[in-house]
């Protein structure tokens, strides 16, 4: 039985992705940071289905729980490793506290660095076990080649993912082992159901608070009609099993938009998203 390990079940992407991949005959090993999460997808996976409980940042939980999966594999070499754990830091870069935009990156970048570290040997970089070389593949974001107003860490962490998955796709020629990006658009997760919570009233009497708040509400209200997360489960099981897999898959519920966003002049996105969001430069007294 082929075994992927993915970052990130207890909900959302990761949650459809495991549920995908299990229906297609893969053995999964899970990650999340809470024992009760554990405890509830051995319950609604009972087959084909290994929590792991770590936190991507812990650097000893991730190589415990590699170990953990290193002994069920008996010495054959696993398929895949899914780096989709992840967050998403808001709020204007001039006021952000800096310490968000570091949890930002050693969430979003280091933990991939340490997931990628503990099982890449797994995948076939530890010539001694047996069995076809694995595939990574990265969660990316059509956020990773655009950036957007008031999500710059998180822009930051996904633009950064896509260098280092490049870099990591070519040193990885060496062992056969296939790096894929996955780069969603909006997904209908409880991810937008939080944004209700997110408090942004620090920002509020400041210059950026209308434009904030706009995309506050965009979040609570356009973000659930999003993809479902199983179109993206089903995109992560094409770039670990089709032949010769892209290097990136970008899967957004407006693809014209995407395409505008990315060969438009940046000038004029620029003062597209500067008006929408009330960013155009006001006449000094």
């Amino acid at each position: 039985m082929r075994s992927v390990v993915v970052t990130g079940v207890s909900t959302g992407i990761g949650w459809a992705t495991a549920r995908v991949l299990m229906g297609n005959g893969f053995r999964v090993f899970g990650s999340v940071r809470k024992p009760a999460d554990a405890e509830r997808l051995a319950s609604e996976f009972p087959e084909r289905f290994v929590p792991l409980v770590f936190d991507v940042t812990d650097e000893a939980a991730v190589k415990a729980a590699a170990e953990q999966v290193r002994a069920a594999l008996g010495g054959e070499t696993l398929a895949g490793l899914v780096n989709n754990a992840g967050i998403a830091v808001a709020g204007p870069m001039l006021m952000l506290p800096v310490a968000e935009f570091r949890h930002q990156l050693e969430v979003n970048l280091t933990g991939v660095m340490i997931a990628t570290q503990a099982f890449g040997p797994l995948l076939g970089a530890d010539l001694a076990l047996k069995g076809p070389a694995g595939r990574i593949v990265n969660m990316s974001s059509v956020g990773g080649r655009n950036g957007t107003p008031f999500l710059a860490p998180y822009n930051t962490t996904k633009f950064g993912l896509e260098g280092l998955s490049e870099a990591l796709r070519r040193e990885l020629l060496l062992f056969g082992i296939d790096v894929v990006i996955v780069a969603p658009g909006a997904v209908a997760t409880p991810i937008w159901a939080k944004a209700e919570a997110v408090d942004v009233s620090a920002y509020m009497d400041t210059p950026y608070g209308p434009g904030l708040e706009k995309v506050r509400r965009f979040m609570i209200d356009d973000g659930p009609n999003g993809l479902p997360p199983e179109r993206i489960g089903e995109t992560v099981l094409k770039a670990l099993t089709a032949r010769r897999p892209r290097v990136r898959y970008t899967v957004a519920p407006q693809p014209v938009q995407t395409f505008l966003f990315r060969v438009l002049p940046r000038r004029w996105v620029d003062f597209g998203m500067g008006r929408a969001l009330k960013l155009l430069p006001r006449i000094r007294p």
